[in-house]
């Protein structure tokens, strides 16, 4: 499918194209509370407690005032759609602001000027120096005569270094008069062939055709080179025009747009899991206590005078006291849970953003958290995928060695451009070395700072895509050969004085298959064509012409590896006229197709590139960040496995790895080779590995696999349940040459076998692997940031990740288990009071409280004191960082399970007994009235809540102290208050209650008899069952040191052979625990998973399988 865009045509595309109105709005007035309401309501949580508040209208069943349910309902989704409508409203005045933006159009031959949603598609857009783009552009002219334009593309894919942009073509020579009278369909005119609106911001392939007196009745290919998209800043330009081709929310940027899917963090799913499970507990209660309620009817409630129940009741007479009992348990389940996760969460995120500590000094990056939902997750991390380049590295690259025609230069003193033989070489006018650095030079797509060449130092100033082309250029630059200007498709280059030009004829542009670049030139002098070409070894080294020795170079290119240097090949050849011709014909043919034009172009490509001169290898060091080894090995004695993926090769990744202490040296460390180009290699080195690592994982060495992106393709076709085993019996894994879908397939991997997995990169590339992980940390680095725009995180550098993971990660995780096992117990507790009551009340579903005490228990008395629990820190900042062991506690989820919950559940229990029976005792059986004993009740539970905070809370503040105990002082002013008003229903109870020793005491008696048991078990655990965070908060009191925590016990997690069912491997139930275990006391035992024994078989073990 395509569109035909008529150039400034102003009539028919109104009918058939949208206008540039720009709507991200989710709601209008209209449909917003419709259409909210219906979010909401889609959530079961929200369907159950509308059916409990439905119910609570029928009065022949509700216990109390329906107010009870419906107010805090009432008030959550109150909240909820103001935060909608909120958010909805900014997007509002966003797109506003952007529609009514000015802009200039040609219409009639002149330019006006008009609002921006008022552009349609075909009409001509006149953009001045720094203008904003409104639309997707077609670029018809420029201010410069060689037809090219700089824009700044930072807000569209985070990169901020300048782009250009050409005109097409057969738009050449084109003047601003001339522009005006471009019309469609009668003058002058033109017409464009264009897919169908994508949000691919990396390709654009279409077709233009002008008639006369522009071209005449010609083709030209379009690609994205000559447009300028949506967003984008017209920069060092005077102006440009061109055609809008899509606009509105058909533009690829409004394409782009929309809400990512929400990740579930796994505190969410336990919470969701537990949920269910109180869920048929209820079911259960109000069954028992129905059946029992009717039977006590049926018998016991008759031979009572002041029991009218009537003779013969409807036909729904047995529902009536189940129904009851489930309006009064459906309490047990918290309607103000999510309300309050979501709160603390927003304040987790803020957290981040607000710390001080990780701010990058260098450039005032500050951390950022985008995905304020997910924090508790960072502390269950238990697999970091990283890239290399800009992540472990600073992407600061630095031409430093070099092979020419088998010479090495750079060795002496580790800097080839201050090597005096290079530069003799090139100074006596040796062929091979000029061409070498010649190569260095052009074949880039590196562009000269307009309007100001040189800089105060008088060294010409660069902007590049890549950093690796940039530390070429400037390489070249420092050996002579500098690249001064671009003149549209004239190169000049400055050599030793001389000004020598090149016309760049056609360009082969990288692309991660290729893994090379190429440009054709034609040498201005002398005329003739030259192919110049550079790219990984694995590319280059193969089109060498026949008997061309590439031994050396190859040599080359390992040792410059081994000291983790990266390296490019460069080669070159001379093209014959008719040569060039006919394969530019074929170009030219690739480049105007519609339908899979950059497999076509690629092929294209690999009919020139080949019969090279290989002229050397350059080598480019790219240095570790700052404290990138101290942080990867204190995370990985938090027990988190690491694995680099990377585009490098093989044995430059080695190093590095080595370097950052990914693994140790040998003899400690020991790296097994996954390689081979066929599946029988690949298998047969699956196996070989596999074997080692069986062998191995009881010694202690720390083992790693390294496996490059031709391997790693077949083992995830067709050996994919050996690769799952391997990467969980490798703690450690180094993924050389791979692809950005290749990194998103390991995350995905990894996330099968239901590992947390954290992905972390910089640049564009990483972005699939980002989005895929659990959590996304981008770094806002030299490659811009779209990696930093598409995560959950943004970090400055790789070294605060230890602080995200280790400190926001870990306190994020322990509150929330807190407040979510504490929201479940004092809902239980009130609700258990209300069951024992039904006992005492002929199990008639009656409520020992009124609707206003439900209601403020759940909104006021028992939700402030825990919402400052996220200021809570078991440990300091400083402690957790020196122990960052303690982190398995979160990883295997110790505080958030079911056996935690379960305490929780019989704390609640045990509460509601103590309370319960205290207060009938002391203040029933003709003793007080009930309105006085459920007041009672009420004033022991909140009693009971702020020491149980007390009791959990572990670093106190002002904050923590006013809460608690002032929130107790408001209960009473509360309730004094209400007691005051005779239509309350509480009319002078507390006044009276307050009055009453008796009442003091048995406040006393109910927290006495509470908290005595909880805080003897307490010490007891303290005292003789200590862990290993309880010696440490013991070490920080004493102030005294550590010298061995000792070692921390795994809790297998069970594996079922349907977790891994996608991925049809048989193995052993509890063969893997859920994360690494740690070993305190430094001992270099490793706990390993594996399938268990049988995997193997006599027969080949991985034979091909296509099912898998």
């Amino acid at each position: 499918m395509k569109r035909f865009v008529y150039v400034n045509d102003d009539d028919s595309s109104h009918e058939l194209y949208c206008d540039n109105r720009i709507s991200n709005r989710k709601y209008t007035l209209l449909n917003f509370l419709p259409k909210n309401l219906w979010e909401q309501f889609s959530r079961f949580m929200n369907q159950y407690f509308l059916l409990i508040a439905c119910l609570q209208l029928w009065p022949l069943i509700t216990p109390v005032n329906p107010a009870s349910t419906w107010g805090p309902l009432i008030f959550i989704f109150a909240v909820s759609a103001t935060k909608e409508a909120w958010d909805d409203y900014n997007r509002y005045l966003s797109d506003k602001k952007a529609n009514e933006k000015q802009v200039w159009v040609v219409r009639q031959g002149s330019k006006k000027l008009i609002q921006a949603q008022e552009i349609h598609v075909g009409n001509l857009v006149w953009l001045r120096e720094n203008d904003e783009v409104p639309c997707d552009l077609v670029l018809l002219g420029t201010s410069e005569p060689q037809g090219v334009c700089y824009v700044e593309t930072a807000a569209l894919d985070g990169e901020t270094d300048l782009k250009t942009r050409n005109i097409p073509p057969a738009c050449m020579g084109i003047d601003s008069e001339l522009l005006h009278k471009i019309k469609a369909r009668y003058g002058y005119r033109g017409v464009m062939e264009c897919p169908l609106p994508d949000k691919d911001i990396r390709r654009f392939d279409a077709n233009v055709r002008l008639f006369p007196p522009f071209l005449d009745n010609d083709v030209c290919p379009l690609s994205i080179k000559n447009t300028i998209l949506q967003s984008c800043y017209l920069r060092n330009t005077e102006w440009a025009c061109g055609v809008a081709v899509y606009t509105g929310n058909e533009t690829k940027m409004g394409m782009s747009r929309g809400v990512a899917e929400p990740k579930l963090t796994a505190v969410d799913a336990m919470i969701d899991k537990l949920t269910g499970a109180i869920f048929i507990f209820q079911i259960v209660v109000v069954i028992v206590l129905g059946i029992a309620g009717n039977i006590w009817k049926d018998t016991e409630a008759r031979k009572h005078w002041y029991v009218l129940y009537p003779e013969e009741g409807p036909w729904y007479e047995l529902l009536i006291i189940p129904l009851r009992f489930e309006l009064l348990c459906s309490i047990m389940i918290p309607i103000s849970i999510k309300v309050s996760l979501d709160l603390v969460k927003s304040l987790y995120a803020k957290f981040i953003d607000w710390d001080k500590q990780m701010i990058d000094v260098e450039t005032g990056t500050s951390a950022n958290a985008t995905n304020t939902a997910i924090s508790e997750d960072l502390g269950q991390v238990e697999y970091i995928l990283t890239d290399k380049t800009g992540t472990l590295t600073e992407n600061k690259m630095i031409f430093k060695r070099c092979c020419i025609a088998g010479t090495f230069f750079g060795n002496e003193n580790g800097d080839a451009v201050k090597d005096v033989e290079l530069l003799n070489a090139i100074n006596t006018g040796s062929a091979d070395a000029i061409r070498f650095v010649t190569v260095m030079a052009i074949c880039n797509t590196v562009v000269p700072i307009k309007r100001n060449y040189y800089s105060a130092s008088g060294t010409v100033l660069y902007k590049a895509q890549s950093q690796d082309e940039e530390a070429l250029v400037r390489a070249a630059a420092s050996l002579h050969m500098v690249f001064v200007n671009k003149n549209s498709n004239i190169l000049e280059i400055n050599f030793n004085g001389s000004l020598k030009q090149y016309e760049v004829l056609e360009y082969l542009e990288f692309t991660s298959d290729r893994k090379r670049m190429s440009v054709v030139v034609r040498d201005c002098d002398k005329g003739n064509i030259m192919l110049l070409s550079k790219g990984a070894d694995e590319t280059i080294l193969p089109c060498a012409s026949a008997g061309h020795q590439t031994k050396t170079f190859s040599d080359a290119v390992d040792q410059y590896a081994q000291m983790g240097l990266r390296t490019l090949c460069l080669g070159w050849r001379e093209v014959n006229e008719a040569e060039y011709q006919d394969w530019s014909f074929m170009f030219k043919e690739a480049n105007s197709t519609l339908v899979d034009r950059e497999w076509r172009v690629a092929e294209v490509c690999q009919r020139l590139e080949h019969d090279l001169d290989i002229l050397g290898v350059a080598a480019i060091e790219d240095r570790l960040q700052d404290g990138v080894p101290e942080t990867i090995e204190t995370l990985r004695k938090a027990g988190i496995n690491f694995w680099m993926l990377t585009g490098d090769k093989q044995n430059t990744a080695i190093q590095i790895a080595l370097s950052c202490n990914f693994v140790s040296p040998e003899p400690k460390g020991q790296l097994l080779l996954v390689n081979g180009k066929t599946e029988d290699e690949v298998c047969r080195n699956l196996e070989r590995v596999l074997l080692t690592m069986r062998i191995t994982k009881a010694e202690p060495k720390d083992v790693a696999f390294v496996i490059d992106g031709w391997a790693l393709e077949i083992a995830l076709k067709h050996y994919r349940k050996a690769f799952t085993e391997l990467a969980i019996l490798s703690r450690t894994a180094i993924c050389c040459r791979v692809t950005p879908s290749q990194k998103a397939q390991l995350v995905e991997l990894l996330k099968s076998c239901d590992y947390r997995t954290l992905a972390i990169g910089d640049g564009g590339n990483d972005v699939r692997m980002i989005q895929q992980a659990d959590i996304g940390v981008g770094i806002s680095g030299r490659e811009g940031l779209q990696a930093a725009r598409a995560a959950d995180y943004s970090i400055g550098k790789f070294k605060f990740l230890k602080r995200l993971i280790l400190v926001h990660g870990r306190y994020s995780y322990n509150r929330t288990a807190f407040l979510s096992q504490y929201s479940f117990y004092k809902s239980l507790l009130i609700c258990f009071i209300q069951i024992f009551f039904s006992f005492v009340s002929g199990v008639s579903g009656t409520s020992l409280f009124n609707s206003v005490s439900l209601m403020a228990y759940n909104v006021f008395y028992t939700s402030v004191p825990v919402l400052v629990s996220v200021v809570d820190k078991d440990l300091s900042e400083k402690t957790v960082m020196q122990h960052p062991q303690i982190l398995y506690y979160c990883q295997a989820g110790r505080l958030l399970n079911p056996t935690t919950f379960a305490g929780w559940f019989g704390r609640a229990l045990f509460h509601a007994i103590v309370v319960f029976a205290i207060t009938i005792h002391s203040y029933a059986f003709e003793k007080s009235g009930l309105e006085e004993v459920s007041m009672v009740a009420l004033s022991g539970c909140v009693w009971l809540q702020a020491f149980v905070v007390t009791l959990e809370t572990n670093s106190f503040t002002i904050l923590q102290h006013v809460a608690i105990w002032g929130n107790l002082v408001v209960f009473y002013i509360i309730n004094w208050i209400v007691s005051a008003v005779p239509q309350s229903g509480m009319y002078t109870i507390m006044h009276r209650l307050c009055r009453q020793p008796a009442y003091w005491n048995t406040m006393f008696l109910i927290v006495a008899a509470g908290m005595g048991p909880v805080l003897a078990l307490k010490y007891f655990r303290y005292t003789y069952k200590s862990s290993k965070i309880n010696i440490l908060q013991q070490a920080e009191r004493v102030g005294g040191p550590i010298l061995s925590l000792g070692n921390i016990e795994p809790q297998p997690r069970s594996l079922l052979d349907s977790d891994l069912a996608p991925l049809s491997i048989s193995h052993a139930k509890n063969a893997r625990n859920s994360v690494f275990e740690p070993l305190l006391s430094d001992s270099p035992n490793a706990l390993r998973r594996s399938f268990g024994p049988d995997f193997f078989h006599s027969h080949s073990p991985y034979s091909r399988n296509k099912d898998m």
